[in-house]
């Protein structure tokens, strides 16, 4: 029993640390991810290696080229797209749901959080990504749908590859917290329509910001 509990625990692990490698750029698109190779530079066994490699690309993370090779996968722009349509239906109707069965309370405080966001240092960035965290989380628990939730999660496990492209434009950032603090109001109040709109104009910035950053990418390699 022991022995199957260490080597869920050693996937666990060997998952965890290649998912945060993966969303943060340290293995890029593109990544060869040999199962030999990478157990030993997470000083695993091939068993747990092999049970986190399948995890990721069930979750599309990575794409299995052969028995012992996966690859990073890509993320374009006709990705990026279709993740914003699955996010746009989501979050639009978590919004109105959370509208009506929210702590109005819980809401008021995060939209004066999002307030005094400094975007100025990357301590401060690194603050507002961890309030968004926050503010999804109770965003889940006041709609309270365990199915819609678990798309959400899915959907949230590639948008923070994609938010990476947004890091170097402090415009948009501090656009973003303004639409997160407008979100938040309207969910304080209670008015679903104002949340479910704002939303969407939320979403459909930031999807514009983040295609245009990765024309300005592709346009100079």
């Amino acid at each position: 029993m022991s022995t199957v509990v260490d080597r869920i625990r050693a996937s666990d692990r060997a998952y965890a640390t290649l998912l945060e490698e993966i969303q943060s750029g340290a293995l890029a698109a593109g990544a060869v991810l040999a199962e030999v190779e990478q157990a030993e530079r997470l000083g695993v066994s091939r068993t747990p290696m092999r049970e986190a490699l399948r995890r990721l690309v069930a979750e599309g993370l990575v794409v299995q080229q052969s028995p012992r090779v996966t690859v990073v996968a890509g993320l374009d722009s006709s990705d990026i797209r279709a993740l914003f349509e699955i996010r746009r239906a989501l979050e639009e109707n978590s919004a109105r749901l959370a509208a009506q069965r929210g702590d109005a309370a819980v809401f008021a405080a995060l939209a004066e959080e999002f307030t005094g966001v400094d975007l100025t240092q990357s301590r401060g960035r690194d603050a507002y990504y961890a309030l968004i965290s926050r503010f999804d989380a109770e965003l889940d628990a006041a709609v309270g749908n365990d199915y819609i939730s678990s798309a959400l999660r899915t959907v949230r496990t590639h948008l923070v590859r994609v938010r990476r492209m947004a890091r170097d434009k402090p415009e948009r950032l501090a656009a973003s917290a303004a639409e997160h603090r407008l979100i938040a109001r309207a969910l304080a109040s209670r008015d679903s329509d104002l949340a479910a709109h704002a939303t969407h104009v939320h979403l459909h910035n930031a999807l514009e910001s983040i295609l245009e950053s990765l024309a300005h990418l592709e346009g100079t390699r």
